[in-house]
C-alpha cells in the first residue's frame, strides 16, 4: 500500500503541489477566520447537579450569576463623597437601560456594607447580563465595557466571570503569538544544523505551517456542528507545529539516505513511503486516537482540545505523506542544496554512506539507508549510539534497575498530588480581573467574589429565615443572606473563609449538600465552587475509561505494526515510566511552589485535573510515537535475519540522533507556549518537556534496549492465532502477506547484570 502511494505521489507531484498551495492559501483566508467563531468557557459539565440547580434557579428566580464586578477606587476620597458618588452612579445610570443589563447592584443603591471597602476608598457594583451562553454575554460586556467607566479621576476596574474570560481570551492569543515569534527562528537554526542545508531545513518548517493552516480549516468548520474553545488554537499550534516538524524531519532524514545509497529520486521517494511514511502513518493513527479519549469527558473545553488536536495530527500526517513526498520527488538531489558547512559533517556522511548488507527496504524505521544491514560491524552497526545500545546490552539489569531508580525519584512527588480548581491566580498579577478579585478579597472582609448560592423551594418567610440560620451555623461560613425570592422560591447567597477553590469552600457545598431539608421543601447547591466539587467527581468517574481506552488503542495498533504482544506492553509500561516522570515535575512546581517567581507564577497548592487528563492524552500518544520509530527500525533489521543484539544495537544507531534531534526541536516548540502568561500553559509546557526529555533519552536509549536484551526472542512473541492475523492483517510496507521472518541464532552474553 505505502509503495504504491509512494508512486502515485511521484507521478502526480505537481498536482499534489497544486492542492497543497491551494489549502495553504485556503487556510490563510478562509481558515485563520476560526478565531472569530470559538467559544469563551466550557470547562463545567452541564449535566452535573450544580448546572440542574442553576438552570431552576433561572426559570424560578430568573438569572442571578454575576457576570461582571465594577471596581471602582480612589486613594484620596471615600465612597462618602460626593464627587464620588457623582462619577460612580453616573457612569452606572449610563447602563442601567441598556439591553444587555438585567441588573445593576451598587453601594448607592442599597447600602449594602459588603459593597464597601474596609478603609471606604474603594466600592464595587454587581452587573448581571442578559440572560444567554458565554459567547453571547461575553460581546454584551464588551459592549457596555466603556460606558462603565468613571469620570472625575475614579479608577475603573473589571473583574468577575465575563472580565475573566476577556482577559483570558487576549492573553492566550498573545501567548500564541508569542511562542510562534520565539519558537521559529529557534527551530529554523536547529534544523540547518540537524540537516547541515537549508532546503532540506525548511521543508519541516513548510509542513508545519501547512499543517496548522489546514487544521484550522478542519477547526473552523467543527464550529458550526458544535462548540469548541478558544483554547483548542493553543494545542493546534503546539501538536500542529510540533509533530509535522518531527514527521518531515524522519521522511526527509530517509530520503536523503536513500539518495546517498545510490537510488534515483523517485525510488528515493517509494522506498521513504514504504519505510518512514509507513511509520509516520502508525504514530499518527496512534497520536490521534489518544487525543480522541479527551471526547469522553462531557466538559466542552476537553472536547475542544480533543477536537483541535486531532485535527492537528490528522493534517500533519496527511501532509508528511503526500504534500512532503512531492515536494522531495520534485527537489530531488536538490534537496541537499544551500549547504552550511559544519564540523563532522563530512565524517557523518561518509559513515551513512558506508556499504551495508544487503537486503530490502524494511518496515518503516526513519533512520538510516534502506539496505544497512544488522549484522556486527555493518555500516549501521557503527557509531556512537550503537556503542551505547551495547553497552547497555552487556550490562541490562544494571541499567534497568538503575534509570528505573532515578525515574521513581523524579515521580515520587505525584504520590502527594492534590486537585483543585482553575482561578484568577491562572493569570498574570498584572491581569485587571486578577487585580479585582485580590483586591476584593483583600479589602472587603466577609465578602466572596464567588459566592455558593443556595435554592430553596417550598418555603415560607419563617423557613426561609430558618435556613439562612442553618446555613450561617456550617462551619467555615461567615455570612448567609437572602439574595432573591418569589413564590416560594428562595435564593441565599453563602460567603466562606478562604478562596473559591480551595478545600474549605469544597467542604463548605458537601456541608450544605448534606443538610436535612424542612418537610415538603427542597434545597438545591449551585456556584463556582459547586461547579468544581461535581466537576472532579465526574472527571474521576470517566478518567479509568479514558486510560482504559488509550491502553487498548496503544495496545492494538502496536501489536498491528509489529505482530508482537509483548512489546506493545513494553511500550505501555515505558509511557507511564515517562508520565510519572512528568507529573512528578509538576507536582513539585506547581503544587508545591519551587521557582514559582522564576517562571512568573502563582501556586496554588493544587492542580488543576483537566490538565494532567490533556497531558495524558499528549504524552501517550507522543511517547508512542517515538517508540514506533525506534521499533520500526529494530524490526526492520530482525526480519533481514539479524540477531536480538545487533537489531537493537543498528536500530538505535540509525535512529538515536533522530529521535533526539525530534525531541529537541518539539522541546523547543513546547518551551514557546510555557514562556506565556497563563499558568496552565506553562504546567503543561513543562510536564511536556520533562517527559519529552525523559522519553527521548532515559527511555528510549536505556530502558528499552535493556528491557529488549533480556527478553530476547520473546520481544516478538504472539499466540499463534494472533501471529496468523498479523501476517494476515497487519500493517506493513507490503500488500503480501508476511512471512515468518528468519530470525538468527542468539549471541551469548559477554556479562549480564
Amino acid at each position: 500500500m505505502f509503495a504504491r502511494w509512494g508512486q502515485f505521489v511521484g507521478k502526480a507531484r505537481w498536482f499534489v503541489l497544486a492542492a497543497g498551495l491551494a489549502l495553504t492559501v485556503f487556510g490563510a483566508t478562509w481558515g485563520t477566520g476560526v478565531f472569530g467563531s470559538l467559544s469563551a468557557g466550557g470547562f463545567n459539565d452541564p449535566n452535573t447537579r450544580a448546572n440542574q440547580v442553576r438552570q431552576q434557579i433561572t426559570r424560578e428566580l430568573g438569572d442571578q450569576d454575576s457576570d461582571v464586578l465594577v471596581l471602582y477606587s480612589d486613594p484620596s476620597r471615600t465612597a462618602d463623597d460626593p464627587a464620588f458618588r457623582t462619577a460612580v452612579t453616573g457612569a452606572l445610570s449610563r447602563i442601567e437601560h441598556r439591553p444587555e443589563v438585567t441588573s445593576v447592584v451598587s453601594w448607592y443603591g442599597t447600602q449594602a456594607p459588603s459593597l464597601v471597602s474596609s478603609d471606604r476608598h474603594a466600592t464595587y457594583a454587581v452587573i448581571r447580563l442578559r440572560p444567554g451562553g458565554d459567547d453571547p454575554k461575553l460581546k454584551d460586556f464588551k459592549a457596555i465595557k466603556d460606558l462603565m467607566v468613571a469620570d472625575g479621576g475614579v479608577i475603573t476596574q473589571f473583574g468577575g466571570v465575563r472580565p475573566f474570560f476577556d482577559d483570558a481570551n487576549k492573553i492566550s492569543a498573545s501567548d500564541i503569538q508569542r511562542a510562534e515569534t520565539l519558537s521559529l527562528p529557534v527551530l529554523l537554526v536547529l534544523l540547518v544544523f540537524i540537516f547541515g542545508s537549508v532546503v532540506a531545513a525548511a521543508w519541516p518548517l513548510v509542513i508545519g505551517v501547512v499543517s496548522i493552516l489546514g487544521a484550522f480549516i478542519v477547526t473552523r468548520l467543527l464550529t458550526y456542528a458544535t462548540d469548541v474553545s478558544v483554547f483548542a488554537v493553543n494545542i493546534i499550534t503546539l501538536i500542529g507545529l510540533g509533530l509535522s516538524i518531527d514527521y518531515a524531519l524522519f521522511m526527509v532524514s530517509r530520503f536523503r539516505e536513500e539518495l546517498r545509497a545510490g537510488h534515483d529520486p523517485r525510488a528515493a521517494v517509494v522506498r521513504t513511503m514504504t519505510t518512514a511514511g509507513r511509520t509516520v502513518a502508525v504514530s499518527g493513527i496512534t497520536v490521534t486516537l489518544a487525543l480522541g479519549s479527551l471526547l469522553l469527558f462531557p466538559q466542552a473545553f476537553l472536547k475542544s482540545m480533543g477536537y483541535g488536536g486531532m485535527a492537528a495530527v490528522l493534517v500533519a500526517m496527511l501532509s508528511s505523506l503526500t504534500l512532503l513526498p512531492a515536494g522531495l520527488a520534485v527537489l530531488g538531489h536538490r534537496i541537499n542544496a544551500l549547504r552550511i558547512p559544519l564540523p563532522g559533517r563530512a565524517r557523518r556522511a561518509r559513515l551513512a554512506a558506508a556499504p551495508a548488507g544487503a537486503g530490502p527496504a524494511g518496515s518503516g524505521g526513519s533512520g538510516g539507508p534502506a539496505g544497512s544491514g544488522g549484522s556486527a560491524g555493518s555500516a549501521g552497526d557503527r557509531g556512537a549510539w550503537a556503542r551505547l545500545a551495547r553497552s547497555v546490552m552487556r550490562r541490562p539489569w544494571l541499567y534497568l534497575v538503575g534509570v528505573l531508580l532515578i525515574l521513581a525519584v523524579l515521580a515520587a512527588p505525584v504520590t502527594r498530588i492534590a486537585f483543585g480548581g482553575a482561578d484568577v491566580r491562572v493569570l498574570p498579577t498584572t491581569a485587571q480581573s486578577r487585580v479585582v478579585d485580590d483586591r476584593i478579597t483583600a479589602e472587603f472582609p466577609g465578602t466572596s467574589t464567588y459566592p455558593v448560592q443556595v435554592l430553596a423551594t417550598g418555603v415560607d418567610p419563617a423557613g426561609a429565615a430558618a435556613l439562612v440560620a442553618r446555613l450561617q451555623a456550617v462551619p467555615h461560613v461567615i455570612g448567609a443572606s437572602m439574595a432573591a425570592a418569589k413564590g416560594d422560591a428562595v435564593l441565599v447567597t453563602v460567603n466562606y473563609t478562604g478562596v473559591s477553590t480551595g478545600d474549605e469552600a469544597r467542604q463548605v457545598v458537601r456541608d450544605i449538600r448534606a443538610l436535612t431539608p424542612a418537610p415538603g421543601t427542597t434545597i438545591g447547591v449551585t456556584g463556582y465552587t459547586a461547579d468544581l466539587v461535581d466537576q472532579l467527581n465526574g472527571l474521576g468517574e470517566k478518567l479509568p475509561w479514558m486510560a482504559l481506552f488509550v491502553i487498548v488503542v496503544t495496545f492494538v495498533l502496536l501489536f498491528l505494526a509489529f505482530g508482537s504482544v509483548v512489546l506493545p506492553i513494553k511500550a505501555i509500561l515505558m509511557n507511564i515510566v515517562s508520565l510519572g516522570a512528568a507529573f512528578g515535575a509538576i507536582v513539585f512546581i506547581f503544587q508545591d511552589g519551587h521557582f514559582a517567581s522564576w517562571l512568573g507564577f502563582t501556586s496554588t497548592g493544587f492542580i488543576e485535573p483537566t490538565n494532567p487528563i490533556l497531558i495524558i492524552a499528549v504524552l501517550f500518544g507522543l511517547a508512542t510515537d517515538y517508540e514506533v520509530f525506534l521499533l520500526s527500525r529494530i524490526r526492520e533489521e530482525r526480519d533481514r535475519g539479524a540477531d536480538n543484539v545487533s537489531a537493537v544495537a543498528t536500530g538505535l544507531q540509525r535512529t538515536g540522533q533522530i529521535i533526539t534531534s525530534a525531541a529537541l526541536l518539539l522541546i523547543v516548540v513546547v518551551v514557546g507556549f510555557a514562556a506565556g502568561d497563563t499558568a496552565f500553559l506553562k504546567l503543561i509546557g513543562i510536564g511536556m518537556v520533562v517527559a519529552i526529555a525523559v522519553d527521548a533519552t532515559l527511555v528510549r536509549a536505556l530502558l528499552v534496549p535493556a528491557s529488549m536484551r533480556l527478553l530476547g526472542r520473546w520481544n516478538w512473541w504472539a499466540p499463534g492465532p494472533l501471529g496468523r492475523f498479523y501476517r494476515r492483517y497487519g500493517i506493513r510496507e507490503s500488500d503480501e502477506p508476511a512471512a515468518p521472518p528468519a530470525v538468527a541464532r542468539e549471541p551469548e552474553p559477554t556479562s549480564v547484570g
